[in-house]
């Protein structure tokens, strides 16, 4: 049963200003999803809405920031385009297999098909139990909430990838974590909310007819180009193999650690899904691990690639039945594409630090001559982000950082192979090394002020510098400075 845009149930609804809706997924089988509506909540209020989104879903902002914003946004009021279901997945969780995830505690409304003709999921994340809630209470505390607002907005204004966050809306009522928090729900958008375990879903109940129309469904939606190619499901696996490498190639190109790259948390269109344990490093390790659950360092800066591509494999492991008519040629043709990865994943980090160090051209000592400043930054425990940063003026004639004298004259040398100035190697320079990143103690500082005081002016203000984080201005200095010693964050949660 191949996916075909709606024509005819698209519609408008006044109370949002504007927008056409569809609800595609909930016409897949029944077995993909359970219908149910969101629980609603006592008192919403919105605390955070995202307006230049809003307006690029094709959305009345104004209309949207009250009362009736606020009941769609927490669930409240579901709106007649809406079809709400909670999606069914499965997903290896730190190399274990659990036959049954879905969403235990979001709800998918349906789809916004923006502006510019892009179809986006819309979920709500802490919108109540669901048949998957495995025992949770299916909501959300606000601190998380806000964090995945913060984050998931800075990588968007990165150029990395991303779900977004149209709202954030407290919910009146109490959540019970470590200790009592208030409630919150997240209006979340995306490309689509499958995921690798959507598709292991259904391989662990030998459902090959669900895996097919899932394949269809996601080239449609995702690949389009794709579709009439001899072998979809090739084509599917090469698709999401490439772009789930350059997606982790631009991670660690910023100090990225996602911290819980489950196979459930791996998205089919290669956007960034789930903003739980994640950090940016400030200190340069490739060993760096923030979150709290991470007890071995699985999911470290320096492993994601190799998960990524464990993953990869497993995705691999679902479409062996679709692959070929033999089970060793479907095995062969999986290992060949995921054998691929490491040379796909190295290719976008190649070039995207090429980038980072002004460098246009390639040549094949440039890999002895990025790893030999990262060995440098780990050494001199130097900052990632600010290092980087640092060399923009150096280009430009500015003094070698301590320590690195003799790598600087190696680079330059290396520059000046290049066809343009010292000028304009620096401005590409700035345009691929931010000056902001969402410091784990300022994105700690601005929840805790929020969540403790009822104090959204910090978090107010980092979202303003977050969202240029290429310029450079006076005013924000502060925001690039590395944690002093006693505002060190030494672990992330998850929000569960």
């Amino acid at each position: 049963m191949p996916f075909t845009p709606a024509t005819d149930t698209t519609l408008r609804a006044s109370d949002f200003g504007g927008g056409q809706f569809d609800a595609s997924y909930a016409r897949l089988p029944q077995r993909f999803y359970a219908r149910l509506k969101p629980t609603p909540v006592r008192n919403p209020r919105i605390v955070k809405l995202n307006y230049p989104l809003a307006e690029e879903l094709g959305l009345d902002p104004k209309r949207l920031d009250g009362d009736v914003g606020a009941a769609f946004f927490a669930g409240n009021h579901v709106p007649e385009w809406a079809e709400p279901l909670a999606m069914a997945y499965a997903g290896h969780q730190f190399g274990h297999f659990v036959p049954q995830l879905g969403d235990g505690r979001a709800i998918l409304l349906g789809e916004i098909i923006g502006r510019d003709g892009t179809r986006r999921d819309l979920h709500l994340k802490g919108a109540g139990q669901t048949p998957f809630s495995r025992r949770g209470d299916g909501r959300a505390a606000l601190g998380p909430v806000l964090r995945e607002y913060i984050i998931s907005e800075a990588m968007y204004a990165l150029g990395i990838p991303t779900t977004r966050t149209l709202a954030a809306v407290t919910t009146g009522e109490p959540v019970l974590r470590e200790t009592t928090l208030p409630g919150a729900v997240l209006a979340r958008v995306a490309a689509s909310h499958i995921r690798i375990g959507t598709f292991e879903y259904f391989a662990a109940r030998g459902d090959d007819e669900a895996i097919k129309v899932l394949t269809d469904y996601a080239l449609t939606r995702h690949y389009p180009a794709l579709q009439g190619a001899s072998n979809p499901a090739l084509a599917l696996l090469e698709a999401v193999c490439d772009s789930q490498a350059a997606l982790v190639a631009r991670w660690m190109q910023v100090g990225f650690i996602h911290g819980v790259m489950n196979t459930d948390n791996m998205t089919i269109s290669g956007e960034t899904l789930d903003y739980g344990p994640c950090a940016f490093m400030d200190t340069y390790d490739p060993e760096t691990v923030f979150s709290s659950i991470d007890h071995h360092g699985r999911y470290a800066f320096g492993n994601q690639p190799r998960i990524a591509q464990w993953n990869l494999a497993r995705f691999a492991d679902t479409l062996l039945p679709l692959l070929a008519d033999h089970h060793e040629k479907a095995v062969a043709l999986a290992e060949e594409t995921i054998n691929q990865f490491p040379e796909r994943f190295e290719r976008y980090w190649q070039d995207g630090m090429r980038c980072k160090l002004g460098l246009t051209s390639e040549q094949s000592d440039d890999a002895s001559l990025l790893q030999s400043l990262l060995y440098l930054m780990k050494q001199h425990a130097d900052d990632y982000t600010n290092t980087f940063r640092l060399l923009c003026a150096v280009a430009e004639g500015g003094e070698a950082p301590s320590g690195y004298e003799s790598w600087v004259t190696r680079w330059q040398s290396r520059l000046g192979q290049e066809r343009y100035s010292p000028q304009e190697a620096a401005t590409l320079m700035r345009a691929n090394n931010p000056a902001f990143i969402p410091r784990n103690h300022r994105v700690e500082a601005a929840i805790n002020a929020a969540v403790k005081q009822g104090d959204f002016a910090p978090l107010e203000a980092l979202l303003v510098v977050l969202s240029t984080p290429f310029a450079q201005k006076p005013a924000h200095t502060a925001y690039a400075n590395p944690p002093a010693p006693h505002e060190r964050v030494h672990q992330t949660f998850c929000g569960t």
